[in-house]
């Protein structure tokens, strides 16, 4: 009865195999051959998990040469099978032309007692090893794990999700199409804030906005490189870059004006708009700015807050790719270009385009 099934295999009379396995499963269950069949069975009839649940418990109880063989050469199908339905499904995912937009993949925070079990998740959907999924999963910060087109970045974050690894991803253009307006200096206008402001082709005017406009305030620390004389281990001078200062940072979001207001200590200017201290022209630009923050905090207690910039820095510095895809908006003076400032305005960027489509799809639920 085996050459029977087999020969119906190799003729793809699938209905005639399935009466004869069905026959020798009751007959002979445990028959490891009866077994392999089974699994070709479940193959050619688009089962896929349990063909390879089958092939492998094979692998592992048998010791049978061409039994083995034949075990291994239907997982290699099976895996092909995989590749091809997941061409498929990404080639669909990118399909629109807003899908093959730019994109990036952040994945968000995991608790470290769920890690065990999502790094197996993410090695299998990522198809890496489970050592490597475990030490990319993030615990305490945002991770950029991965560019490309955002069809196919949702096509996976969505697996990722429903597997429980909490991830999500946003559009590149989307960062590049906010506007970013540096801060000279704010006012109070009776009820309102008013800005004096610099654009990006460096014109100045102002503008007036309500509090309540304010979504998220974004702050950070961006190091100031300079080139220093050092001595080495064998006692000879060498020129080194070493941090020697450090840039303070503050996004203020206006989501429904699709820009954000950055301050930053060096470039604003204490002794206009806004009385917060009466001896800020005695006080050091420290102070200044420690008051501002203080004063902003103040007026935006209900406004979240996001100061995890440091981190996410340190995972996203090198990936050039990415960071050359972004304008940094930033305007401090350095002798060489900085992956710290595009750094900042991608960790801001990604913050404003979260929470917009947060908001967008809060709204469409309400209606």
């Amino acid at each position: 009865m085996l050459n029977q099934i087999s020969a119906a295999f190799e003729c793809k009379d699938y209905e005639t195999a399935a009466k004869l396995i069905q026959q020798m499963l009751v007959e002979s269950p445990e028959n490891p051959w009866v077994q392999l069949y089974f699994a070709r069975l479940q193959e050619v009839s688009h089962q896929v998990q349990e063909a390879e649940k089958l092939y492998r418990q094979l692998l592992r109880l048998t010791t049978h040469s061409k039994i083995i063989s034949q075990a291994r050469q239907g997982l290699q199908r099976l895996e092909e099978i995989k590749q091809e339905e997941k061409q498929r499904a990404i080639a669909k995912a990118t399909a629109a032309p807003d899908k093959n937009e730019l994109g990036i993949l952040v994945l968000e925070p995991i608790n470290n007692e769920l890690k065990a079990n999502a790094a197996l998740n993410f090695a299998q959907i990522m198809q890496i090893d489970a050592y490597t999924a475990r030490m990319i999963l993030p615990s305490q910060n945002w991770r950029v794990y991965r560019i490309g087109k955002v069809g196919e970045l949702a096509f996976y974050g969505t697996q990722l999700q429903q597997s429980g690894i909490p991830c999500f991803w946003v559009k590149i253009p989307q960062i590049q199409q906010i506007q970013v307006f540096q801060v000279k200096y704010l006012s109070l206008d009776k009820s309102q804030i008013k800005v004096v402001c610099q654009n990006e082709a460096n014109q100045v005017g102002s503008m007036t906005f309500d509090l309540s406009e304010i979504t998220a305030r974004v702050v950070g620390m961006l190091p100031v490189f300079e080139q220093v004389v050092d001595i080495n281990a064998r006692g000879k001078l060498e020129r080194k870059t070493k941090t020697q200062d450090y840039a303070q940072f503050c996004d203020l979001h206006l989501s429904t004006r699709r820009s954000i207001l950055r301050i930053y200590d060096q470039g604003y200017e204490f002794q206009r708009g806004l009385e917060i201290s009466p001896q800020s022209n005695q006080n050091t630009i420290r102070i200044n700015w420690n008051n501002l923050m203080n004063w902003v905090e103040q007026q935006l207690p209900q406004v979240n807050l996001w100061s995890d910039f440091t981190p996410f820095a340190q995972t996203v510095i090198d990936q050039t790719e990415i960071l050359n895809q972004i304008p940094s908006h930033i305007n401090l003076f350095r002798r060489e270009k900085s992956n710290w400032d595009t750094a900042f305005h991608l960790y801001s960027g990604i913050i404003f385009t979260k929470n917009a489509s947060l908001q967008t799809s809060s709204t469409a639920g309400r209606n």
